[in-house]
């Protein structure tokens, strides 16, 4: 076995979804997790092979949060991989700005990976070797009806990390996205609708949405994400994006391939064909 960046790894979102699948086969694999959520678990839990995963309280969108976990994990820890996993979702018109809602989705999504990469990134140019990974979206790629605040996240969040990548790497750090298309998790479940009723998109809202769930729970399981996050940790030199699934990396090619007004048409097809 293998560790390009050391056995020491941090990782948010690691309750539940791919973050939680993402713990389990790193430490499979001998690494020592360092599993950050807001509602962490009890104790650690080893694995065979030396592994373990050690839970951390953190808010990704608490600074005072971020700095204190991060201080007490690098106090004990030569953390070499950071992956971030932590995401909300919110379904409501794009034109709609639920204020609480949209800022916790922008401040988890997006502001959270940059609290955390703030704390974490300078010790990782300081051992002049690291891996960085986030997971974004192929809603960042393509725009959802009614998931525009999600979408607008991680779209961000694609950009974003492509700077960074190029930032880093001469210092030793790499930095890829992962790009899931429909999962199955607890994330679609924990999606919170915020159209009101009295809102002239309420029912094309919730029909398009829940036609997106029932893609998501019938999706790929979130093995698949943590595979391929594990695959970019055993590279030293990992590509920009990593699209899971053949499925959906043709799609991805064929966005951008394609003009605007066909890729519209499509999926107004799909999420909105009542209309």
């Amino acid at each position: 076995m293998r560790y390009p960046y050391g056995k020491n790894m941090f990782l948010t979102g690691g309750s539940s979804g791919i973050g939680l699948a993402a713990a389990e086969l790193f430490a499979s694999k001998g690494y020592t997790v360092y599993s950050a959520s807001r509602s962490p678990a009890a104790g650690a839990r080893s694995f065979p092979g030396g592994g373990e995963i050690r839970p951390v309280a953190l808010d990704v969108r608490d600074a005072r949060s971020v700095d204190a976990a991060a201080e007490a994990v690098l106090a004990k820890a030569d953390i070499g991989i950071l992956v971030h996993c932590a995401g909300v979702g919110i379904a409501c018109a794009g034109e709609e700005y639920a204020q609480g809602e949209v800022e916790d989705l922008i401040g988890t999504n997006l502001y959270g990976v940059m609290r955390v990469n703030s704390r974490f990134l300078p010790h990782m140019r300081g051992r002049g070797k690291g891996l960085c990974v986030i997971v974004g979206s192929v809603a960042g790629v393509f725009p959802i009806p009614y998931q525009s605040h999600y979408c607008a996240s991680k779209a961000a969040l694609d950009i974003y990390g492509a700077a960074l990548r190029m930032e880093l790497r001469g210092f030793g750090v790499r930095v890829s996205l992962v790009l899931p298309g429909d999962t199955s998790t607890g994330f679609t479940g924990a999606r919170r609708y915020v159209t009101d009723e009295s809102s002239p998109f309420h029912g094309a809202c919730l029909r398009a949405v829940r036609r997106m769930e029932r893609d998501e729970i019938s999706g790929r399981p979130p093995e698949s994400a943590a595979r391929a996050i594990f695959g970019l940790s055993m590279r030293g030199n990992p590509p920009a994006r990593k699209v899971v699934g053949l499925d959906y990396k043709l799609l991805v090619f064929l966005r951008r391939l394609l003009p605007d007004r066909f890729v519209e048409f499509a999926l107004r097809a799909v999420y909105m064909r009542n209309e």
